[in-house]
């Protein structure tokens, strides 16, 4: 094949019901299902150019470069990504090199979903620029081998995640378009720093957990809640799940050997608050995936509310603020 590029833009996702722990790490089959909104404005945009001429000019097919946010990365960020350019190069019957260049307008590595928006558009980007045409469906369970939360960036607004009983049907698929329910989410970021553990060997730590047999065994009826609430648009009833279940995974976190503590002091300011704030009437409750940083939910006309009152509490550093997002796109 001749040098072909496709370039695709994909949305970090908050999961509203959490997925952690894999009972099938290689597939990153996850141990339960979950449910996420898009988070519109905070993305990944990435370019992928296959070169065979790279490769008979006498480089290794191995040698896929990758640039992110201008920084040339090798070690273990390339040969995961060389491992997953493998899946598309095997899926299009392809012997290419890969040259990605990637960038993220938001920090990565501290539980925004940085992983989950870049595997999405390196899917999208990766596969179109090999010649594949695959169906959402297909482009779902393809980003779900680089990064399990990926999969539900592919799809638009808001998305579950089926855990399936194998490969062919874990995937994501949204339950309502953004417009359905005009919500936000606002960010306090208490911490831009790369978290020590990240999120795929944490997911292999969860089994070590006591409490995670249960939290796993209970998904389904706080999916049940959580979709109930979103489809009705209750934010009472989502406030309620949606904080539980962020508090049973990182109780699952904390008791894992060795133990995950991503919690800061500012973390739990900012918890504490929002839980305040609602029961003084306003439509708040807080979400943190394996990170310091809290993702306050609200309704979309008190985001700006929200933000500023995020803004002033100690130890915040600044607030993102994104309202549901839509689907990976393919860009010029």
């Amino acid at each position: 094949m001749s040098a072909q590029s496709a370039t695709a833009v994909a949305c970090a996702n908050i999961a509203i019901v959490k997925y952690w722990g894999n009972r099938d790490d290689a597939l990153r089959l996850p141990a339960n299902g979950s449910i996420s909104m898009n988070l519109e404005g905070l993305f990944t945009r990435t370019r992928v150019t296959w070169d065979e001429l790279r490769v008979t000019s006498g480089e290794q097919r191995e040698a896929d470069s990758l640039v992110i946010n201008g920084r040339r990365m090798a070690g273990d960020g390339l040969r995961r990504v060389s491992a997953f350019l493998d899946l598309v190069r095997k899926m299009a019957g392809i012997d290419a090199r890969a040259i990605v260049e990637s960038e993220n307008n938001f920090p990565a590595g501290v539980g925004i979903a940085s992983s989950a928006s870049a595997f999405a558009a390196l899917t999208l980007a990766a596969s179109v620029a090999a010649g594949l045409d695959l169906e959402p469906a297909a482009l779902s369970r393809l980003a779900r081998r680089g990064s399990g939360s990926a999969c539900r960036s592919i799809p638009g607004g808001f998305v579950e995640w089926q855990a399936g009983t194998g490969d062919e049907d874990s995937f994501a698929a949204s339950i309502a378009p953004p417009e359905h329910w005009d919500l936000a989410d606002c960010i306090a970021v208490v911490s831009a720093e790369q978290k020590p553990t990240g999120s795929t060997e944490g997911h292999a730590l969860a089994d070590t957990s006591p409490l995670q047999a249960c939290r796993v065994a209970d998904a389904p009826r706080r999916l049940d809640l959580c979709r109930r609430a979103l489809l009705s648009r209750d934010f009472d009833a989502l406030a309620g799940i949606v904080e539980l279940d962020s508090n049973l995974m990182h109780a699952v976190m904390m008791t894992s050997t060795p133990p995950l503590f991503y919690w800061q002091e500012s973390t739990l300011t900012v918890m504490r608050l929002v839980r305040e704030w609602r029961l003084g009437g306003l439509p708040v409750c807080y979400s943190i995936d394996a990170g310091p940083n809290v993702h306050v939910i609200t309704e979309g006309a008190e985001a700006g509310h929200v933000a500023d009152l995020l803004a002033a509490v100690p130890g915040v550093q600044k607030v993102l603020v994104a309202p549901v997002g839509g689907p990976a796109e393919l860009v010029e």
